[in-house]
């Protein structure tokens, strides 16, 4: 299993939220790149960088934080929030970016995403998959489409995307355990795909149960950061 440490960017300072909410906002620490580096120490090799002002805004803020991390560490990064134009996506990719997750456009200009998946290839881009009720949300979590969860990965599926990053925002931030059934549903539907949960990991046992069911990959926020899962103990359960 790949373990990925997150990264919620607001204001250029790392940030958590609950269930998505902007108000609920609670700051960590105002310097990424020190935690960006704590993460390497500790063996990790992939972060994944969430731009929060980019999703809300509709277009890319955090740039100079990503080239900060990309230009510091040897840390592979996924990026995502407000990419919305090829521009956009360039930049970040020229600032250091290994692969971009794009979780709103692929709702809203499903034929500019699929362009890109032609353009970059399938292993550039992250679906990103924000559930909310079996539907999936868009712009920051402030909207919820009339998309239901799988005609979204097969429309996509299609195209050749296998790295989907599916979140159930009802989990987000709550510390109280993944959606194991959704994540063995989506595998059961697509055994080759390579699934990246998020949302919800509480403690160590949540990351073993997810290895143990066969789920690829896993990314955590809170519950680093909250001090309830050790560093060390974590990046042993690392592939």
């Amino acid at each position: 299993m790949r373990i990925i440490p997150a990264i919620d960017l607001i204001d250029g300072k790392c940030v958590r939220l609950t269930k998505g909410e902007y108000d609920s906002k609670k700051v960590y620490s105002d310097n990424p790149l020190d935690m960006a580096k704590n993460f390497e120490q500790h063996g990790f090799q992939r972060l994944h960088l969430v731009d929060l002002d980019g999703a809300k805004a509709g277009k890319v803020i955090n740039l100079p934080v990503l080239e900060s991390i990309c230009s510091n560490t040897g840390l592979k990064v996924d990026f995502g929030g407000g990419i919305k134009t090829d521009e956009e996506l360039e930049k970040v990719l020229s600032a250091g970016a290994d692969q971009v997750t794009i979780g709103s456009l692929a709702v809203k200009d499903p034929v500019k995403v699929k362009e890109w998946i032609v353009r970059y290839g399938a292993d550039k881009i992250i679906l990103g998959a924000d559930v909310k009720e079996q539907m999936i949300a868009v712009s920051g979590w402030l909207e919820t489409s009339t998309l239901e969860l799988f005609d979204f990965i097969d429309s996509y599926y299609a195209y050749g995307i296998r790295h989907v990053l599916c979140t159930d925002i009802s989990k987000d931030g709550m510390l109280q355990g993944p959606a194991f059934s959704l994540y063995d549903d989506i595998m059961k539907n697509y055994p080759d795909l390579q699934l990246i949960a998020s949302g919800g990991v509480s403690g160590i046992e949540d990351v073993r149960k997810l290895k143990a069911v066969g789920i690829p990959a896993v990314v955590i926020g809170k519950a680093i950061y909250e001090g309830r899962i050790d560093l060390k103990e974590l990046a042993s359960l690392n592939d």
